[in-house]
């Protein structure tokens, strides 16, 4: 028997993200309250995207739009395609900034199938969606955060890609500092080592344990916990923007970071009222989001989560 498809819109908010924190370099990441609005329908045939505000004018309005290659890819993973859909953005994520944009269309995109689907949820539940969307986008540190909300910790097994969300403590503000100019994690990747000293590896490690422990249960650690030596310094060249502004802050005691790939700062802690990062950026002060990507329409809704996800308890 084949799938049935829902024939009402389906509707799916997914969150900005921060990946790396400083030290959990490809493995720790952050939901944040700034969303991409996103909805689908099934139609007779053909793809057809409109695009609002992040990125209109510029993102594929096609088949290649990163959202209805998630999509597609998803429908290929319960074992049929519908004929058509028809697609529309709300992007608010600011494109190739180190906030989450390309995991936050794939995660949506995952999201809008499974919704899309009768009984979707239950084909493919949370863990193999994350396992779709981490293939697509190559790593899980953004996507984890992005599909369960709140804090994750998320690591690739042969079975693919896990994670397990847990709850920030009251005292995490995130603060982000986002810049005119764009940044390209492939650029990024590119700068890194391919190999590292083993007093910077042991370094990091130490720290992203103290991370974990700081964002869930003593943010007063946070600024020790987010010192890295993994990836922020070997970048700090190609935005030396950046790294000027995570330095500037840090050294005022605020608990800053390289947001993702960059060149987005991200502080974690609050950050002084007569600090002013200069006229290039622009500043934003979020909250995390604990809900991760919400599905609404069709047979589905899908509302804020508990502790658990990806199979594993906190």
């Amino acid at each position: 028997m084949g799938l049935t498809f829902v024939t009402d819109p389906v509707s799916v908010s997914t969150p900005a993200t921060s990946a790396n924190l400083g030290p959990g370099f490809d493995a720790l990441g952050l939901a944040l309250t700034l969303h991409d609005d996103l909805t689908a329908r099934v139609t007779d045939g053909g793809f057809t995207v409109e695009v609002s505000g992040q990125g209109a004018g510029e993102l594929p309005i096609g088949e290649d739009h990163l959202v209805v290659r998630a999509m597609l890819h998803t429908f290929d993973e319960f074992g049929e395609r519908p004929p058509g859909l028809a697609v529309r953005c709300l992007n608010r994520i600011p494109q190739a900034r180190g906030l989450g944009s390309s995991s936050a269309a794939i995660v949506g995109g995952v999201q809008l199938a499974r919704g899309l689907v009768r009984d979707g949820f239950e084909l493919i539940d949370d863990e193999a969606a994350l396992r779709i969307a981490a293939k697509i986008e190559g790593h899980p540190d953004n996507v984890a955060p992005c599909l369960l909300g709140g804090f994750t910790v998320a690591w690739t097994e042969g079975t693919g890609a896990r994670a397990v969300r847990l709850n920030p403590a009251e005292g995490v503000r995130p603060t982000v500092f986002i810049p005119s100019e764009r940044g390209y994690t492939a650029t990024a990747r590119a700068a890194l080592p391919a190999d590292v000293p083993h007093r910077d590896a042991a370094f990091n490690a130490g720290r992203s344990a103290l991370l974990t422990h700081a964002l869930t249960s003593d943010p007063a650690l946070l600024f020790p916990a987010t010192e890295d030596r993994l990836h922020q310094g070997y970048r700090a060249s190609g935005m030396p923007g950046t790294a000027s502004l995570v330095s500037a802050l840090r050294s005022v005691g605020v608990a800053a970071v390289v947001s993702g790939a960059g060149p987005t700062v991200l502080a974690l802690t609050e950050v002084p009222g007569d600090f002013h990062p200069g006229a290039h950026w622009h500043s934003e002060v979020l909250g995390v989001d604990g809900a991760g990507a919400v599905v609404k329409g069709g047979m589905v809704e899908h509302a804020e989560r508990g502790p658990v996800a990806a199979g594993r308890k906190s």
